[in-house]
């Protein structure tokens, strides 16, 4: 960039061979060094003036007069440089010192510039810049405005008068109108890339927190109510992208956290942004960050679309890539530490080996780790939410102990977790006509299904061994459990029934169990399947029935069947009962009854014909039926003759169902038992009874099916477990010995042993973060615990916790009140996430429901959803500034607007608060 000279007085020069010695010397002590600065001279000039100075007469005709660099120039008017100039040829180079003597001793040709150059270090070397770059300037708002001027932001602002404290940014644009932004303005013009012929475009900030080149979706129809929509600072909405309630629930209580949000709306994050940290998001997220905050605490918005925040988390944490739910404390955490790196004011972090305290005092060791932490880690972030563990290790076996200090920026604490379940279970007796009755059992949380059946003996007095667990899905079993399986894989939201079963559940014995399913036919045939036989769908609720192997003919199972539904199946009236002429005009239901039963498996049902289907058509009993396999095979052979002509007695009856033998799922497997072989009893039978429509309609009753009582132990309230937030700090700092997964490598005895470990709070940050672990995941189980936990608003005290001693005075500052708190609603494969916080210069709390906020009452916040707790120290608390508001109506909405929060698209959320206002 040129720029023009000042005038310099001339001054009287010293004798020549003097000026010639002085300038020599200059040219041969000055090396090329990255950023000093170099000045081009005429070469013809230069050279005359060698000539005047070394012939050592002042009144020589070489005089060479005032230093002139005309021949250099393009033309006067722009004082642009010719094309292609060479060194030492066209010009010559000499220091800065140099320059100013020789401008003094000469002075310069009226109004010429000085051409000044800087020596810029190229990756193959070092030189003199002789053609610098070009830049033009302009403002967004004005872009016709273009300037060429020397660039800097500094001087773009004055430039454009830009108010002193106005935040800006800027843009590069080449010639192909492609921009890019320029993050780091305190980079040198190479280092940006910029080249000749390019324009930076520099913008500034919206009064609402927006960008002009980047407005964001507002949450009401047009602009213009937007823009004059005026409301309290802090108190905005956040919309939902899709599933992105945990993010909204994470950034309200950082929102929230006072000391963070001011340094982000001071601009005082400006001078730290790292754009060099390796382990950074090179300044991006905390950029996206400061977007999001500064029109969070406009006032101008009713909601804000955190779009762009979103998409940056994504391209730096790929597992919040896409829109599905996330935990708001997986975010939290990714967060924090993303900003820090992103300010993290240590430009390059020197390594640092951590030393044992080795028997040192804790105060020196505590000392020194801090220390250490923070010539690696300086930020806002560790200024405010950074604390330190004392870490006590000890081996088992040599009994070596190490302790050391290690920072941290949330507290995860445990909760008290109740070695005992509740699980609801209905028990079917063999009773026919008894009803289920539901009952709530208290088993061991990790106990066996053995033990559910203990604790329901105990109610019912019948034998556990004489029990068995199913988990019914969808009208059938979805699983029978065997006595020694765990109870963990039992799910609260499982229907468990419990069936009395005095049979065995083995092949061996004289009793075999069969599990009973309902199927309804549907009135056309499936032909599209590729055979003639009808649909059909489970009802009802399936059974399980102990059945002697000597009854297992079609006839005796429709008795034994009809027998255990007695309480929901009405029989047919003796005057329903067809007559043998009435048969005779049902010839198409015949040919129906024959393709249903020619599917009838493995002796449990036998086809009937078409005569024998018909009520009117009774056929004899003769021998060749026997030997068709007409009888049952599995009735002794001395029984079949009065079994046959029991059966055609009872074929002159009306059937209310058929029997199939079908497989677990309740289907029918193509060809089973068409060859009508005996059935075998190597795997659990499944039977289903099927209905023709009509008669399911005619003859079973369905309320009654679906009837059932509740035992007392329904009636007693499920209390719900409290415990006190200084439980789980306690329980926090309890001795625990590390899992085999994660030994430690015992110096002494040089190897890995599972050693006891004690976590110690030793120094606590201004902001404290305290994460409630209510999804517990073992190897065993998983699970949501929805204890409410009872925490203080006010005066949380760790001062019998804390092992920091601060001389004189006691103890460090160690009182608390409450600023945040994120919910979390429903059970671990769904549900919602919202928040309560309060704000800072109003002193009032609200609830932050997505785009929604609400007033809330200080009675709301201690609930069992709370999951992310902000505790603000008492000490550095600032109280508000402004009155808390007097007017009930909800703050982003009218008063009258009650909603439970929504789910995301998923079930399983549980409405939390009446969000009435005061």
């Amino acid at each position: 960039i040129m720029a023009t000279t000042t005038s310099a007085a001339v001054t009287e020069p010293p004798g020549l061979e003097t000026q010639r010695k002085e300038i020599e010397s200059l040219l041969q002590e000055h090396e090329l060094r990255a950023g000093d600065t170099w000045y081009l001279v005429e070469r013809r000039w230069y050279e005359q003036w060698k000539e005047y100075v070394e012939t050592g007469d002042q009144n020589s005709s070489s005089f060479p007069g005032q230093i002139d660099n005309t021949e250099l120039f393009e033309e006067l008017d722009s004082y642009h440089l010719k094309e292609r100039l060479v060194e030492n040829e066209d010009f010559v180079l000499i220091p800065a010192e140099a320059w100013h003597k020789l401008l003094a001793w000469y002075g310069m040709v009226e109004v010429q510039p000085a051409l000044e150059r800087k020596v810029v270090d190229l990756p193959s070397l070092v030189k003199v810049e002789v053609y610098p770059v070009e830049i033009f300037l302009c403002l967004h708002s004005n872009m016709e405005n273009v300037v060429t001027a020397q660039f800097s932001r500094k001087v773009m602002m004055t430039q454009f008068d830009v108010v002193e404290g106005a935040e800006t940014r800027l843009w590069m644009k080449s010639s192909d109108t492609s921009c890019e932004r320029l993050r780091n303005v305190h980079v040198r013009v190479l280092d940006s890339c910029l080249s000749s012929g390019m324009t930076v475009i520099m913008e500034m900030r919206n009064a609402d927190g927006t960008w002009p080149s980047s407005r964001p979706q507002i949450m009401r129809n047009s602009v213009e109510e937007q823009d004059s929509y005026r409301g309290q600072p802090g108190v905005c909405g956040l919309t939902n992208l899709g599933n992105t309630c945990f993010m909204n629930s994470a950034l309200q209580c950082l929102s929230n956290t006072p000391p963070l949000t001011e340094y982000f709306l001071r601009n005082a994050y400006l001078e730290e942004l790292n754009f060099t940290n390796p382990l950074g998001m090179k300044g991006e997220i905390a950029e996206a960050y400061a977007d999001v905050i500064k029109q969070m605490w406009s006032g101008r918005h009713y909601s804000v679309v955190p779009r762009i925040f979103k998409t940056k988390v994504g391209h730096f944490a790929s597992q919040f890539l896409g829109y599905q739910q996330h935990d708001s404390q997986e975010l939290l955490s990714f967060l924090l530490d993303g900003l820090h790196e992103d300010l993290n004011r240590v430009k390059n972090k020197e390594y640092i080996e951590l030393r044992d305290a080795a028997g040192r005092p804790d105060q020196e060791v505590a000392e020194e780790a801090w220390r250490n932490h923070r010539r690696r880690n300086d930020s806002a972030i560790v200024d405010t939410f950074h604390g330190l563990f004392k870490s006590t290790l000890v081996c088992p076996e040599c009994r070596k102990v190490s302790v050391t200090f290690d920072p941290f920026c949330y507290l995860s604490v445990p909760l008290p977790v109740s070695k005992d379940r509740v699980m609801e279970v209905f028990f079917v007796s063999l009773d026919p006509v008894a009803k289920p009755v539901q009952h709530r059992l208290v088993v061991p949380k990790a106990g066996k299904v053995f033990d559910l059946c203990s604790v329901l003996s105990e109610m019912t007095n019948i034998p556990a061994n004489q029990m068995v667990v199913a988990d019914v899905f969808n009208h059938r079993f979805y699983k029978l459990y065997h006595a020694d399986e765990s109870l963990s894989c039992i799910l609260d939201r499982d229907d468990i029934f419990v069936y009395l079963n005095r049979g065995s559940m083995e092949e061996e014995g004289d009793e075999v169990v069969l599990a009973l399913y309902l199927r309804e036919r549907s009135h056309y045939r499936d032909y599209g399947s590729g055979s003639s036989s009808y649909g059909t769908s489970l009802f009802g609720h399936p059974l399980l029935m102990t059945v002697p192997r000597g009854q297992c003919s079609r006839d005796a199972l429709y008795h034994l069947f009809l027998q255990r539904l007695a309480r929901y199946v009405r029989p047919p009236d003796p005057s329903e009962e067809e007559d043998e002429e009435e048969g005779e005009d049902d010839d198409d239901d015949d040919d129906e009854e024959e393709e249903l039963y020619k599917t009838q498996t493995n002796g449990v049902s036998y086809g009937p014909t078409d005569s024998q289907q018909g009520a009117g058509h009774q056929q004899p009993c003769e021998e060749e039926e026997e030997e068709r396999g007409e009888c049952p095979p599995c009735l002794p052979q001395a029984n079949r003759r009065q079994a046959k002509r029991k059966g055609c007695e009872a074929r002159r009856r009306k059937l209310l169902f058929s029997i199939q033998a079908v497989n677990s799922n309740g289907t029918t497997e193509r060809g089973m038992g068409e060859d009508g072989s005996a059935f075998s009893f190597s795997s659990q039978p499944y039977v289903a009874m099927d209905w023709d429509p009509d008669m399911k309609k005619k003859y079973y009753n369905e309320n009654e099916a679906e009837k059932y009582v509740k035992h007392q132990s329904m009636e007693v309230p499920h209390q719900q477990t409290t415990v006190q937030l200084q439980e789980c700090i306690e329980l926090f700092t309890t001795v625990e010995t590390l899992e085999e997964e994660n030994p430690w490598y015992c110096p002494m005895c040089k190897k890995h042993q599972l050693a006891t470990k004690k976590l110690d709070l030793w120094s606590l940050p201004e902001v404290l973060i305290i994460h409630l672990k209510r999804f517990s995941y073992t190897k065993y189980s998983r699970e949501k615990l929805d204890i409410i936990v009872d925490f203080p608003l006010r005066h949380l005290d760790f001062s019998g916790c804390l092992l920091r001693k601060t001389g004189t005075n006691g103890e460090p500052p160690s009182r608390y009140d409450l600023i945040a708190v994120s919910n979390h609603y429903g059970g671990l494969r769904d549900g919602h996430y919202t928040s309560y916080a309060r704000n800072k210069d109003n002193g009032q709390w609200y609830y932050f429901d997505d785009s929604k906020v609400t007033y809330a009452r200080e009675e709301q916040i201690v609930t069992n959803a709370a999951y992310l707790l902000f505790y603000h120290r008492q000490d550095k608390i600032r109280q508000p500034t402004l009155p808390a508001p007097l007017d009930s109506s909800s703050p982003t909405q009218p008063a009258n607007d009650v909603s439970s929060p929504k789910h995301d698209g998923m079930e399983g959320a549980t409405p939390c608060v009446n969000m009435e206002t005061d």
